[in-house]
């Protein structure tokens, strides 16, 4: 393309800016669904930071040194899907190889927020290349990038070599006054600034428009005063038109890399709109025929053209972005080949992180315990097996929301140290008592590869929730470890003791919740864990101690990889009743089983530590675990009964709880709740008695 004149590139950023308004405003008029307010006011941002500033290349979304670029405002999601189309956006396949269809198709704005389109609601990770997140719930995605920008430190700190910065790009969030609002916000702003990520940039909406009208009505926060306290480097843009002042605002972060920095753009939400600009109609709700027809014309577009992309539009962004990024990743990829010749073994590191393989060996040197009747607490056993993963798997890392020496997740080996931001090489990283961010700050470290883990007591998983349903959402293999997982915490009382959180854990689509039930089965499940790619975890372990089985006498613990598998049998394979149960309750579960056995009564024991990974083996495997043939059964957990009724059918029982917990020791709650070893050959003999 021949090189225009200062004029008329002028010209075309104008013609950019208003083709991504009006693409926007087209595809939320045709659903009859969706914010068009933001993507008009935001509009020049969005196309300065990329046409001008983001080190990416819209032909390999992939790229490993690409800038992020997150949509914090996911409801605005039309002004990301008009920019992935524009500039030329390649999807990428099922392994992430990019190929020669576009990202974001016309066709796929145009039946934006339809089934099956490539533009839904918000945007989604995985199902729309370009997307580095899904963000939907605001405060997630500004938290996410709080993780990615960590990532970068680490990842630069780990492979780079002088004369050879593999690893060096920055972040970029684009964030409302919603998720200021959000107390996530407060929580990444925090340790942001902390760790003092100078590669890390928000860039914040400040439209003073939310659903229910002005923010004077529930937010007047200094944002600008509140983030300078948290240590971030403050800029101020009074015009989101002004594109001048934007371009300098992000050169300024750019040249500072001491400390992160947030971008105030103030900007009118509907801009163009004659009579919905600066409204909370235009927000949220299509604008309406008359008010689009209006709003094309303050810009100076024909009214009734519809999802037009004028002539020379597309070859502007190829013209910068697209030769820019195009340009930058050549050099990269060259120097990377010149790094893997001279850094063979850093190199096949990084060929193994980004695909999420796991090294030879990874699995070396894991503890095998012996039968112990004392026992080894969960968390203890979680601790062990940790430690000897994180030397196999060098890019295993993680932390505790202000929890280490309880939950046991600190990797102890010298050479491990701590994420801070005076040593961006360590391993362990200190969260504070921040689980939400915490959470999303772990889904932001997976999606940048970092094979990544965080860890608090079971009851605070209420607390990082949201984020620990879209690792599930994103299908992403964070690691969340929670420990103190019933009612053996004791004199915490009920405000400590997790009841109802397992059952709802369980009921997130994709989840993989395991609960061992000793340190073997503790060891097994980290095993699975570790070979995930797509798939998020929760490893629960007990505070106390569980009595480590004798696996010369009873099943092999491999056979947690299956989620469920007969521990204990009756002589035959041919039981009057099945005890089922998890974690602590499965050697509660194994005693029942000797002294039935005793006194004549058939049984089988069932260890059941990861209900998803048993319901995905095939009908014939369940069958021989759990006979259909055999309605006695008992199920035993201490936590909500709720749901296992799946496996105990309207004739068993469950031995679980059905209020909360209390205060006292142990052994007094055990007996008062009804978790004992006589409690169980009573139920078990109830269901065989019914049975017959």
């Amino acid at each position: 393309m021949a090189t225009v004149t200062t004029a008329s590139a002028q010209q075309l950023d104008t013609l950019c800016i208003n083709t991504i308004r009006t693409l926007s405003m087209d595809a939320v008029q045709q659903a009859n669904s969706g914010h068009p307010g933001t993507p008009m006011g935001m509009a020049p941002v969005a196309y300065e930071l990329w046409q001008r500033f983001l080190s990416y290349d819209p032909d390999d979304a992939a790229w490993p040194n690409r800038d992020r670029f997150v949509l914090s405002i996911g409801h605005a999601s039309m002004l990301l899907y008009s920019i992935l189309h524009l500039t030329g956006v390649k999807e990428l396949d099922s392994h992430n190889h990019p190929t020669d269809k576009l990202a974001v198709p016309l066709e796929d704005i145009k039946r934006f927020r339809q089934l099956g389109s490539k533009c839904p609601g918000h945007p989604e990770y995985r199902w729309t290349s370009g997307v580095e997140t899904t963000t939907g719930p605001l405060g997630q995605g500004v938290a996410n990038s709080v993780g990615m920008a960590i990532a970068e430190r680490w990842l630069a700190k780990h492979f780079n070599r002088p004369g050879f910065e593999i690893f060096n790009y920055s972040v970029y969030a684009m964030c409302g006054d919603g998720d200021m609002m959000e107390g996530i916000s407060s929580e990444a702003g925090s340790l942001a600034g902390h760790l003092k990520l100078g590669n890390l940039c928000w860039i914040y909406d400040s439209n003073r428009i939310t659903i229910e009208g002005n923010t004077d009505l529930a937010f007047n926060d200094d944002v600008a005063g509140r983030f300078s306290s948290y240590g971030w480097n403050v800029g101020h843009v009074a015009d989101a038109n002004d594109t001048v002042a934007l371009g300098k605002a992000i050169r300024d972060f750019q040249l500072d890399n001491s400390r992160p920095t947030m971008i105030i753009v103030h900007s009118h939400i509907g801009y163009g709109a004659p009579t919905r600009q600066d409204t909370k109609e235009a927000h949220g709700e299509p604008l309406g025929e008359a008010e689009v027809k209006g709003a094309k014309k303050f810009y100076g577009w024909p009214e009734d053209a519809k999802f037009l992309v004028p002539d020379g539009v597309r070859e502007h962004f190829a013209e910068s972005i697209g030769k820019r990024g195009k340009d930058l990743r050549t050099k990269w990829n060259s120097l990377r080949d010149s790094y893997a010749k001279q850094f063979p073994e850093l190199a096949k590191q990084l060929d193994l992180l980004l695909e999420r393989e796991l090294p030879q060996g990874w699995d070396k040197n894991l503890p095998v315990f012996p039968a112990d009747a004392k026992g080894m607490a969960g968390r203890d056993a979680s601790g062990k097996a940790l430690n000897v993963l994180a030397q196999n798997v060098p890019w295993l890392m993680g932390g505790a929301a202000d929890l280490a020496p309880s939950t046991k997740t600190r990797l102890t080996a010298v050479e491990a140290g701590d994420f801070q931001a005076d040593n961006y090489g360590g391993r362990n990283m200190h969260f504070g008592i921040r689980e939400h961010v915490m959470a999303a700050v772990l889904n932001g470290m997976s999606l940048s590869h970092i094979r990544a883990y965080g860890s608090g007591f079971l009851i605070f998983s209420d607390y990082a929730r949201p984020s620990i349903r879209l690792s599930s959402i994103m299908e992403i293999p964070t690691i969340h470890v929670f420990t103190h997982d019933s009612i053996g915490v004791g004199e915490d009382g009920p405000t400590h003791q997790p009841i109802e959180q397992l059952a709802s854990l369980r009921a997130i689509p994709g989840m993989h919740t395991f609960r061992p039930g000793d340190a073997n089965e503790m060891v097994e499940a980290w095993k699975v864990i570790m070979k995930f790619r797509h798939e998020p975890a929760l490893l629960l372990a007990s505070r106390q101690p569980i009595p480590v089985l004798d696996r010369t006498k009873y099943g092999a613990a491999s056979g947690v990889a299956k989620g469920g598998y007969v521990l204990a049998d009756a002589e035959g394979g041919q039981p009057d009743v099945i005890l089922i149960a998890s974690g602590t309750e499965v050697p509660l579960c194994v005693e029942a089983y000797e002294k039935l056995k005793g006194e004549g009564v058939k049984a089988r024991v069932v260890s059941l530590a990861c209900w998803e990974l048993f319901a995905a083996q095939d009908q014939s495997y369940r069958d021989t675990v759990l006979p259909p043939s055999i309605k006695a059964r008992v199920a035993v957990e201490m936590a909500s009964t709720f749901g296992w009724e799946r496996y105990v059918g309207l004739e068993g029982k469950i031995v679980g709880m059905r209020t909360f917990g209390a205060s006292a020791p142990l052994k007094d709650l055990l007996q008062h709740f009804g978790f004992t070893v006589e409690a169980v050959i009573a139920a078990a003999k109830d269901v065989v008695a019914k049975a017959r």
